[in-house]
C-alpha cells in the first residue's frame, strides 16, 4: 500500500501500478473539482483476499481515527461488490472502476442521492486518455497503455473487475509521454491489466512492440522506458528486436508466469507452457547479457501435490530468478478454481516461502556478478534508486537529487541489492 503526501485528499492505494496511475488521476479530479477538505479515497485490490483485508481494516482504523470525514472507496474489489464496501463505517461512496476516471464523479457533491456508482464493467469502451502530469513523491511516472482482459485464467476475478481489453492510442501515449518528460520525468513505465494484449482492438492492430519503437522514436528526450508484468505467451517480435538492440528499453522482464510445472499451468488455463517460459528467458539474457528477470508466481494452488510444487520450485533454482513476487493462492469467489480441491493455508504459505527464499539466493547472485561494473541509477532518494536491470541501489553518501540520472560503480552486493561505491562524473 502507497500512501503519498501531498494536499487535499488522502489516497490510500492498494495493489498494483495500475491503481497507483489511477489514484493520481483521481486525485487531480478531486484537486480541480475544488476538493482540498478532509475526504479519504480507497483505492481497492481484489487479487487476494489479504489485498482485500487489508483496504477494510484500513477503512475502519479511518473511520475511528477520523470520525466525521467522508471515504470514497473505489478499485476492482468495489467494483465487485459496491454493496459490501459501502456498508463499511464512514463509507460516503463507492465508484466503480470506470466512475473513478470521470471528473464528474468528483464535481458532485450530492452523494447522499447516488452512494453507488458502479455501472457493468463488460460493456465499457475504449479507455480515455488521462494525462497525468505528476506522480506524488514518485521519481518514475506511469502510463497507461491498456486496460482490461480478454482472458479467463481459472484463478484470476480481475477480467469482471477490469472489463474487456481496451488499448489507448498510439498518439495519446505519445502526447502523454511527451508531457511527462516536459515536467522532468526521466522515466516512464508502461502499465496495464494485460499489456501483452496491446493494440488488438485498435486499427491495423498494432503489436505492444511497435507502440514502444514509435514511442521512443516520437519522444526522444525520453532517456528510459519500462515495462510492467508481461505474459511470457505473447511477447511480439519487434519488442524482441527492441529488447536487443535498443538501450533506453531497459532491461528488465518482469514475467506473468503464475507457475513452472505444465498440469499446474494447463489447470490454470495459462497459455504458455513450461518449456516455453524457459525459452522467453534463455532468448532474453542472449539478447540482453545482464538483464534483471523477474516473474509473478503463486504457491499453494489447488491440486498442487508436493511434485508439481517441485517442479515450480526447480525451474525458478534453475533459472535463478531474481526477482520474484510470490503470492499465496487465494480463493477469489466466482473463479473456477475456487471450486477445486483446496491446498490448507499453512502448506500454502510455506511453500511461498520456499519460492522467495529461491528468488532471494538467486538475487544475491545477480547482483554479486554486477560487482565491479558501471550503473547508470534513477535516484528516488539522494542516496539511492534503482539501476537499469531494476536492481536497488544504496549508498552512503547523497548521489544527488530524487529523479536525476547517475552513474555509479558497484562496490558491494548482497539479496537486498548494490551498494554505490563512487559516484561517477556527470549524470547519465
Amino acid at each position: 500500500m502507497s500512501v503519498p503526501e501531498c494536499p487535499g485528499p488522502e489516497f490510500l492505494t492498494f495493489g498494483c501500478r495500475l491503481n497507483s496511475y489511477e489514484s493520481e488521476i483521481m486525485r487531480g479530479h478531486a484537486r480541480a473539482a475544488g476538493s482540498a477538505g478532509p475526504l479519504i479515497v480507497v483505492n481497492t485490490c481484489a487479487v487476494t483476499a489479504e489485498a482485500e483485508r487489508q483496504a477494510r481494516q484500513a477503512i475502519r482504523r479511518a473511520s475511528r481515527e477520523r470520525p466525521g470525514v467522508p471515504i470514497v472507496v473505489t478499485g476492482c474489489a468495489a467494483q465487485l461488490d459496491p454493496a459490501a464496501w459501502r456498508a463499511l463505517p464512514g463509507v460516503a461512496r463507492v465508484l466503480g472502476n470506470e466512475e473513478k476516471l470521470q471528473a464528474a464523479n468528483w464535481t458532485d457533491q450530492d452523494w447522499a442521492q447516488a452512494p453507488e456508482r458502479v455501472s457493468d464493467i463488460m460493456t465499457a469502451r475504449a479507455p480515455a486518455p488521462h494525462p497525468v502530469p505528476d506522480f506524488a513523491g514518485r521519481a518514475r511516472a506511469f502510463v497507461q497503455v491498456q486496460q482490461g482482459c480478454d482472458h479467463r485464467c481459472t484463478f484470476c476475478i480481475i477480467p469482471f473487475a477490469r472489463g474487456p481489453n481496451r488499448s489507448v492510442p498510439v498518439g495519446a501515449i505519445v502526447e502523454q509521454v511527451r508531457g511527462l518528460v516536459a515536467s522532468g520525468y526521466r522515466e516512464v513505465v508502461l502499465t496495464g491489466v494485460d499489456i501483452a494484449s496491446y493494440g488488438a482492438d485498435l486499427p491495423g492492430r498494432p503489436s505492444l512492440g511497435q507502440m514502444a519503437r514509435r514511442l521512443l522514436a516520437l519522444v526522444p528526450g525520453l532517456p528510459r522506458l519500462r515495462l510492467s508484468s508481461i505474459d511470457p505467451a505473447a511477447i511480439d517480435e519487434e519488442l524482441w528486436a527492441l529488447i536487443a538492440g535498443e538501450a533506453r528499453l531497459m532491461p528488465h522482464l518482469h514475467l506473468s508466469l503464475q507457475a513452472a510445472s505444465d498440469l499446474i499451468l494447463k489447470r490454470m488455463k495459462r497459455r504458455h507452457t513450461v518449456r516455453q517460459a524457459a525459452e522467453v528467458i534463455e532468448r532474453a539474457r542472449l539478447l540482453r547479457p545482464g538483464i534483471g528477470i523477474g516473474a509473478d508466481l503463486i504457491a499453494g494452488f489447488p491440486t498442487e501435490d508436493a511434485a508439481l510444487f517441485a517442479e515450480t520450485l526447480a525451474f525458478v533454482r534453475h533459472h535463478a530468478l531474481p526477482y520474484l513476487h510470490v503470492f499465496p493462492y487465494s480463493e477469489r469467489p466466482g473463479t473456477p478454481a475456487a471450486r477445486m480441491p483446496a491446498l490448507p493455508v499453512p502448506e500454502r504459505r510455506e511453500r511461498a516461502r520456499l519460492l522467495r527464499e529461491a528468488g532471494r539466493e538467486a538475487a544475491g547472485a545477480f547482483h554479486a556478478s554486477l560487482l565491479g561494473t558501471e550503473q547508470s541509477v534513477l535516484l528516488e532518494t539522494a542516496h539511492g534508486g534503482h539501476a537499469e536491470p531494476f536492481a536497488a541501489v544504496r549508498a552512503a553518501r547523497p548521489l544527488g537529487r530524487p529523479g536525476e540520472i547517475v552513474r555509479i560503480r558497484v562496490g558491494a552486493a548482497d539479496a537486498e541489492g548494490l551498494a554505490a561505491q563512487t559516484p561517477m562524473a556527470g549524470a547519465a
